[in-house]
This record gives C-alpha cells, structure tokens and sequence, in this order.
C-alpha cells in the first residue's frame, strides 16, 4: 500500500529524511516511530502529497505521489498535523464542509462515520463544547469519509486521557478487523504501538534504524535483570566475555543469542563479583527502542 524507495529530503542545509526506503503491505497495521524531530511527520507529509521528496520515489496504492497525486490518494484518509474544525458550527456540518474538499458525500456516509467513531448523540452539538477526545473521534470521522482502503495516522492518541486512548485503541481495532483497512500509525505511545501494530520502523535523524515485526524485538535482546555487589564491574566483565551486547539503568543486561543465565552466573563468581539474582526478562516495545537509540548514540561517538 505504501512503498518509498530511497526518499531524501532536505529543508535547505537540513536534511529531515535521508535515504528512505519503507514498506507497508496491504492489510497490516504499521507502526512508525522516532523521537521528535527524527523524520517521521516529514516522511508522512510526503505520503500524503504535502511535502515533495528531493529525490526517490513515494508510492501509495500503487501510484506515485508526486505524478499521479489525485490517483495516489483518492482512497487514503488521514489525520495529520492538529485537524482544523469550525468551533461555531456542529460536528455534523464540519464534515459535510470537509466532505466537499474532495466529493459530495451522501448523509447516509456522514451517519455511517459518525456512528463508527462514536459520536452519536453529540453530532449536532457545536464542536466549542467537545472535549479533546471528542475532536480526535471527529478528526476520524473526517478521514473515513472517502471510504479509504488506507488510514495514515499521525498521533492519533496525542493528548488523550487514559480512556480516550483506550476507545481510540478499540475503534482502530474495529476499522481494521471489520472493514480491512491498511493502517499506518505514528505515535509516541509505545505501549499503544505494542498492543495494535504487527511491524513496525524505528526513525533517528532521518535514517531508519530498524524495520521489522513486533516479534523480531522481542527477539532482538533477551534482558536480564541483575541483583549484584559492583554493576559496573560486572557490565565490564560480560562485555569483556562477550556474554552481553548492551546495559540500561545499572541493572539490566541483554545477553548475546544463545547465551544462558548459567554462563553469566559462572563469569561472574569467576570474577568474584557477588551475585544476588539473575531474572530473565520478556523485551517490551519500550525496553527495545531505548536499547536501539541507545545503540545509536553509542555508535556516532
């Protein structure tokens, strides 16, 4: 659904995306992630036509977007960037305003969109007295109105109290399940990106860092926790052993592929440093994205 191969793009001496090549096929949900200002709003903008690549190619649903716009994006819809509403006017007329952006859409699609993000009941009330969950719910009912096959969605759960996160977290579930939308999320909220995505790219200053399935991180390093008299000596000696391939926080340890809590405990009391307790530990989303920026840091030094 969306394929952009070795995309750059520079704002005059700053390059925001260097050298992009990504793909989401059809029918996943893809998470984008990266700090701010690693690329991935830039990287979106050119999904969606708004930002011209300096060089590559950006396809979606098959056309490219900077030659075939009007085709590319004809069954995309999207939040991206704070969605502009009319404060004075009620939900129901901003999307028959919005509507006319693109095509006239029947009353029966307004009524479908409205009842799928659960607006029901407040689509008349003007959108001043909506709280910030009831914007985002009509910020997706807007980009469900073309009846699109792909949903690009930059921070959808930005701003939202704990049960708004969780109904947008069920309603994207539903789009995906019921009707087989491609979904395309970016978010900050890693523990949301675990529960939803399948795949996921990890952006650092416009490069990616890592592309791949939920399953392929947890994989990636098997965390141990360790419960011992002198941390750093024993970090120093199961880096020297090669027994570790990283640390975090003075008591966590990822082993190497294939090594066994037993050969730590042995290097160690080798070593005579003092071991309390070794407890395997299941990798997060979380616990493996700041593994793989740390990494990266440690890298450019």
């Amino acid at each position: 659904m969306i394929a952009l191969a070795n995309v750059t793009k520079n704002f005059g001496s700053r390059r925001a995306v260097d050298d992009l090549t990504l793909t989401v096929p059809r029918g996943e949900i893809f998470g984008l992630l990266g700090h701010n200002g690693a690329g991935k709003s830039t990287a979106i903008g050119m999904m969606l036509g708004q930002v011209w690549p300096t060089s590559g190619a950006v396809k979606v649903c098959g056309h490219d977007v900077t030659t075939q716009r009007t085709r590319a994006l004809e069954k995309v819809g999207a939040i991206f960037e704070a969605p502009a509403f009319y404060d004075y006017l009620s939900g129901w007329r901003n999307l028959e305003i919005l509507s006319h952006y693109t095509a006239p859409t029947p009353k029966e699609r307004i009524r479908e969109v409205v009842d799928w993000v659960g607006l029901t009941g407040r689509e008349k009330s003007k959108v001043k007295t909506y709280s910030h969950g009831m914007r985002a719910r009509l910020a997706l009912a807007q980009a469900l109105l073309p009846r699109p096959d792909l949903l690009i969605l930059d921070e959808p759960g930005s701003g939202l109290d704990p049960e708004g996160i969780a109904e947008m977290r069920q309603t994207i579930v539903r789009l995906h399940r019921e009707l087989g939308l491609t979904i395309l999320l970016s978010s900050h909220l890693l523990g949301e990106v675990e529960q939803l995505c399948s795949r996921i790219a990890v952006l650092n200053q416009g490069r990616k860092v890592f592309e791949g399935s939920l399953e392929e991180t947890k994989r990636r390093n098997q965390w141990v926790r360790l419960r011992v008299n002198d941390f750093p000596l024993a970090a120093k000696v199961l880096t020297e052993a090669r027994l570790i391939s990283n640390q975090r926080d003075g008591h966590h340890v990822a082993l190497v592929e294939g090594v066994d809590t037993d050969a730590v405990v042995r290097k160690l009391v080798e070593q005579g440093v003092g071991v309390f307790e070794v407890v395997r530990e299941a990798e997060t989303l979380e616990s493996f994205y700041l593994s793989l920026m740390n990494q990266n840091r440690a890298e450019k030094k």
